[in-house]
């Protein structure tokens, strides 16, 4: 047999031949996989079975042995991390009863190697190879496969099984990407990580440790140890991982034990709200976790940690929206980072590399889950690098993706710096798609990509190499005249702060004209909110539930002839309940069954007909000119509400004076406060009251006095103040913001003030930190539009080209 890995694989694969027409194409691998893994576990004990044997006789005698001990016995006499206690192999089984015989013999194995086979599912692939009468001829060319320790290294096996994975992968790429991170990312993303200790990873008797919280079939994990056993053969690199998929699990842990790592170290579960290593901190950690799926499942677990433990559990600095968990398992990951001290060789520190979408990014404006997220990594500074990758590079999803670096081990040239590198022209198109898999990273842009990212430089864009995209070949081309997609490379290098701004609101007084008019005030006979539509419809269907309302009513013929309630108490609609039902139901279905009792409740009814009734008075005491000082307009009120003796609560004037009011820019601002009279000594207090305005903070002279104006909601507004590298550290916040207004708000916006009261919650200044990283608009490259002559040529030229088609038709 070759000894090529991928010639191996190539053999291994070949059982694929027997199974063609009986298994469908995606279910290749799920029996050439676990078959594989038990041929390479049997040639592995080969040479120690006789002693697992004797001892297996040994232990019979011993009943009272308990199971722990037994296999600590066992596994040393195997002088593996695993065993089996079967006398058969797979060469000696017959034709005659081999699913039994089979089913046995895996079961004869040690917990940690019999488990793969479990979440495999094997034994119902067994049961379908034996209906296809496939099983005796399966075991007996997979017996004939010599998987020896002798004949292939386990370096080399795990190349062999990685080259199975792959190609089970892509023949079943509708699921692919569920489980299986392609090649040219995993190897990119592994390079960028491990560059930076190329020194140290050189060293003898290093020991190191790599973990990938989304496992998956342990792609990560592979590479990470390939690349170091390239670097130093004799180094020692301990792989961890958690994956929820059982069948990725069992692939994953299969390929470990393989490789020979202890498969105890591999977990099955839900990294975010079950952390199956939750004591461990890792040297080397890569992941490339699931691309905007929700957490919703674990939201309970995940809200707890992070109420309760802080910053002393792993989510301590904000949690993203439920719809994405992406920036769950970046803190997850931040928090296993092995701690760091230059003097220690037990504090090695911790590096990073994690696969997101866009949406960590920029997702979530000043103060949300997000951006504190965002704000912990860059004020930490943990993050090194982000690397643009092109799209249409994973199997299941053709979206844009991100490579982000972290360390907590910055090269003193790296502190308070990041790099950004827009790699998404750097790609090759594939012969055959995969998925959604289009395109891939050739070694060339590999290296283009890490050179850069070691060399820590920044490089002014600049136009590849590459040829344009070849377009479609298929229907008939567009003959439009549109310039190729330039295809760029750059890198830029900015200081965290630069990705943060301070969130200030501005407010702006409100304004308000009044006016008693008929029109207005006949709006007070409905409920505001939710039931003023159906209450509306409900008095235009049935006026006769209303009787001496003051208002004119259309024909309608109820109560002319003594049907209806036309002598019923006014709003007494318990006659027509079900008609109202039928109509809420067809119209209005968001109304709750609460909403609709009140909406038949004649309290409802009369409560509002007291209230227009007394707006009524008001009017008659008031007049129905209009008013455009409202802080006059009040005064009058209150006199008008003594003389028409009318009684109102505070819920009701609110209601009166929302029915008669509008916003006005042309009327007079609204007093909130009037804080103090003018007239004391500059810089004075009075009463500790400030004596002099001060228009940027909302206190203004106004009429003698110093006021503050109620502000309107709806012309609020927010404006990001860019950090400086001192605003971050929260000095010089007010200088900043005033200067930042001043400049950009109060030329064009003269009654416009800073609300003071929204500070942040970390530093107390005003105005509410916020970060984000807009990585395409760092490398937008303004193409202007092309000349109206050239369009019009063109719209000319297709018009003809149309013109044309139609008369092939015709003809």
């Amino acid at each position: 047999m070759a000894t090529n890995f991928s010639q191996t694989a190539a053999y291994i694969w070949s059982l694929a031949d027997l199974l063609r027409g009986d298994f469908k194409q995606s279910q290749y691998g799920r029996v050439i996989l676990p078959f594989t893994i038990l041929r390479r576990l049997e040639c592995v004990l080969e040479a120690t079975k006789p002693k697992v044997l004797t001892q297996v006789e040994k232990l019979k005698d011993n009943q009272q042995l308990e199971p722990e001990a037994r296999e600590k016995f066992l596994l040393k006499a195997a002088k593996q991390s695993f065993y089996n206690t079967s006398a058969m192999d797979l060469s000696k089984m017959g034709s005659a009863d081999i699913k039994t015989n089979l089913t046995t013999y895996i079961e004869s194995f040690s917990t940690d190697a019999r488990e793969i086979f479990e979440h495999f599912k094997f034994a119902d692939f067994i049961a379908q190879l034996q209906d296809a009468n496939l099983l005796y001829k399966v075991v007996q060319k997979v017996a004939l496969t010599d998987l020896s320790p002798a004949a292939i290294s386990n370096h080399d096996m795990g190349l062999v099984f990685e080259e199975l994975i792959r190609r089970f992968a892509e023949s079943s790429n509708e699921t692919a990407g569920e489980h299986f991170t392609p090649r040219d990312i995993v190897r990119l993303t592994t390079s960028l990580v491990f560059m930076e200790d190329d020194d140290a990873l050189t060293e003898s008797g290093i020991i190191r440790t790599i973990y990938d919280p989304t496992a998956g079939t342990g792609g990560f994990l592979s590479s990470g140890m390939e690349y170091v056993h390239e670097l130093n053969p004799e180094a020692v690199m301990r792989a961890f991982g958690q994956e929820l998929n059982p069948e990725s699990y069992a692939i994953c842990k299969g390929d470990m034990l393989i490789k020979g790592q202890d498969v105890s170290r591999i977990k099955l579960g839900n990294t975010l709200s079950d952390d199956g290593l939750h004591s461990d901190r890792f040297d080397y950690m890569l992941s490339n976790p699931p691309f905007g799926v929700d957490w919703k499942k674990v939201e309970g677990k995940i809200k707890d940690e992070h109420k309760l433990k802080g910053f002393d559990g792993r989510f301590g600095p904000g949690l993203p929206r439920v719809s994405d968990g992406s920036l769950l398992f970046l803190m997850h990951l931040i928090s296993k980072m092995r701690d760091y001290d230059s003097g220690g060789k037990d504090k090695n520190g911790g590096r990073i590399g994690i696969i997101l979408n866009g949406s960590p990014l920029f997702t979530g404006g000043a103060g949300s889950g997000e951006s504190e997220i965002r704000r912990y990594i860059l004020e930490s500074d943990l993050l090194e690098a982000i690397v643009a990758l092109p799209t249409d590079m994973f199997y299941n999803t053709g979206i844009a993706t991100y490579v982000w670096i972290l360390s907590n081990k910055k090269d003193a040239e790296r502190r308070g710096k990041v790099q950004l590198i827009n790699g998404v022209h750097l790609y090759q198109k594939m012969r055959k798609s995969l998925g959604s898999k289009r395109q891939e990273i050739g070694e060339d842009d590999v290296r283009l990509i890490t050179q850069t990212f070691g060399n820590f430089e920044a490089v002014e864009s600049y136009r590849l190499d590459k040829a344009p995209d070849e377009k479609s070949g298929r229907g008939r081309q567009s003959s439009t005249k549109k310039k190729a997609e330039k295809k760029t490379f750059g890198s830029k290098i900015f200081a965290s702060h630069e990705f943060g701004y301070r969130r200030i609101t501005i407010e702006r007084p409100l304004r308000l004209s009044v006016q008693f008019s008929g029109v207005r005030i006949a709006t007070l006979r409905f409920e505001p909110g939710k039931l003023n539509a159906a209450m509306q419809k409900v008095y235009e269907q049935f006026p006769e539930a209303f009787p001496d309302s003051g208002s004119p009513r259309p024909a309608s013929g109820r109560g002319a002839g003594g049907e209806g309630p036309s002598s019923a108490t006014y709003g007494d609609l318990s006659t027509v309940e079900a008609e109202i039902r039928a109509m809420v139901k067809a119209d209005f279905a968001d109304l709750k069954e609460k909403q609709i009792k009140d909406l038949l409740d004649p309290k409802t009814w009369t409560a509002q007909k007291e209230l227009l009734d007394n707006a009524i008075k008001l009017q008659a005491a008031i007049g129905e000119n209009q008013h455009d000082d409202f802080n006059e307009f009040e005064a009058t009120l209150k006199q008008a509400i003594k003389d028409a003796d009318v009684e109102l609560d505070a819920k009701q004037k609110k209601q009166i004076i929302a029915a008669v009011s509008w916003t006005n820019p042309d009327a007079e601002p609204v007093i909130k406060k009037v804080i103090s009279r003018l007239g004391a000594s500059p810089g004075s207090k009075s009463n500790g009251k400030p004596t002099q305005p001060d228009p940027t903070y909302g206190t203004f002279e106004y009429k003698n006095q110093i006021v503050q104006f109620q502000p309107d909601s709806d012309l609020r507004d927010n404006e990001d103040v860019p950090l400086t590298e001192g605003t971050a550290r929260g000095a010089n916040v007010d200088a900043v913001n005033e200067a930042y207004f001043h400049k950009e708000v109060a030329p064009h916006v003269p009654d416009a003030w800073i609300d003071k009261g929204k500070c942040d919650a970390k530093d107390g200044g005003v105005g509410i930190v916020g970060y984000e990283i807009p990585f395409n608009r760092h490398f937008y490259e303004y193409q202007p539009p092309r000349p109206l002559q050239e369009i019009d040529a063109e719209l000319d030229e297709l018009s003809s080209e149309i013109m044309q088609m139609l008369q092939e038709v015709h003809s």
